[in-house]
C-alpha cells in the first residue's frame, strides 16, 4: 500500500492486507486515515520505544490537545513493518528516542 522512511532511518511497510485487518477488526475508526498514519510515521512528534520489544518503535502525532494518532512499527534489519495504528489520548511509557 505504502512504504515510508522513518526519522528513525529505517523504513516502514504497510500492505493492503495489514491495512484491512486494522480498519475492519481492530481500530475500524481508522478507515479512511492512511495519509494520518503515513504523515505519523514520517513526521512523529514524539517516537518512543516500547517496553517489552526493543525492535518495536511507538510513533505518535498530535492531532489536538490530548489526542495522538499512534502508529506502532517493527524494525528488522533496516526496514519495517506497520503493527498497528489507532488514536490515543496519552503516550505509553517507554524510552524516548525521537526527538532526543
Amino acid at each position: 500500500m505504502f512504504e515510508v522512511v522513518t526519522p528513525l532511518g529505517f523504513s516502514v511497510r504497510v500492505t493492503r492486507k495489514r491495512w484491512a485487518l486494522i480498519t475492519t477488526t481492530k481500530h475500524p475508526i481508522m478507515t479512511g486515515r492512511e495519509d494520518v498514519v503515513r504523515a505519523t510515521l514520517e513526521h512523529p512528534d514524539e517516537v518512543r520505544r516500547s517496553q517489552s520489544d526493543d525492535h518495536v518503535f511507538l510513533f505518535y502525532q498530535a492531532e489536538r490537545p490530548s489526542r495522538w494518532v499512534c502508529a506502532v512499527a517493527k524494525q528488522g534489519d533496516g526496514r519495517g513493518f506497520l503493527i498497528i495504528a489507532y488514536p490515543t489520548d496519552a503516550i505509553k511509557e517507554g524510552t524516548k528516542v525521537w526527538p532526543k
